[in-house]
């Protein structure tokens, strides 16, 4: 009997199917023009490569020039981030190794991982529904629903912060200056002051300071904070206001 099974995609593709996944889970349409800044390569080469992946039952291009997941395609991007964050938990949480750095050395890891490997992996890390920078394991996008984009935080009002957009995780420097800040998931936030005009924010983390790009800060989400009832009200018998410490 024919093997009808498609191969697994080369690695090329494969960054290409992770993009589309992650751009339409986030509900935006997927054009040449972002895979090519998302990917940093020219829209030539985005033309040529998307048209191959047509012809290999990837992708599928609309009438608007948007370019979708086909069934086969979906399965492929799902794999290919699954096992991006696995090698992520592995690095941060095993070996070690920074969490600026994890994204970086995943993306070299990923292609090469068979997926009784990446089981096993999965078993290593429990199973886990986040990735070190907070975003969501394929089928795990509830975990991530109610979080705070950053730039919607009250002023004065502490958070968690709680994750870092892929966006950001493929700019190494921006990766290693939240970690030298500590911005980092888990940490407490709080928004300081937005000044539209420079493009900047404001926030204090952990006690220090620090001015962020909007650029930056649009791809940060953020927790509230649940205090235990006792401790809302000790607060409130203080005189202390809502929302300050």
């Amino acid at each position: 009997m024919e093997d009808t099974r498609q191969a697994r995609p080369t690695p090329a593709v494969e960054n290409y199917l992770a993009a589309i996944y992650i751009m339409e889970r986030d509900g935006e349409t997927v054009i040449g023009r972002k895979l090519a800044d998302w990917l940093g390569v020219s829209a030539p080469t985005v033309t040529v490569t998307v048209r191959r992946m047509i012809e290999n039952g990837w992708v599928e291009m609309l009438a608007d020039k948007s370019i979708h997941l086909t069934d086969a395609g979906r399965e492929a991007a799902i794999a290919v981030v699954q096992r991006h964050m696995l090698v992520e938990l592995l690095l941060a949480r095993i070996l070690g190794v920074p969490w600026s750095r994890v994204h970086e050395e995943a993306d070299r890891i990923e292609h090469s991982l068979s997926a009784e490997t990446a089981a096993r992996v999965a078993h290593v890390v429990e199973y886990a529904q986040l990735c070190p920078h907070g975003n969501p394991m394929p089928g795990h996008e509830d975990v991530t629903a109610d979080l705070v984009p950053l730039l919607e935080m009250e002023i004065g009002v502490d958070y968690t912060l709680a994750r870092i957009h892929e966006e950001a995780e493929r700019n190494a420097d921006m990766m290693a200056f939240l970690e030298r800040n500590q911005l980092l998931p888990g940490s407490r936030i709080r928004l300081l002051e937005r000044v539209p005009v420079n493009e900047t924010v404001t926030v204090l983390c952990n006690g220090k300071r620090v001015v962020l790009g909007m650029s930056v800060a649009r791809c940060m989400w953020v927790s509230e904070i649940s205090e235990p009832e006792s401790e809302t009200s000790a607060s409130k018998q203080d005189g202390e206001p809502d929302g300050q410490s």
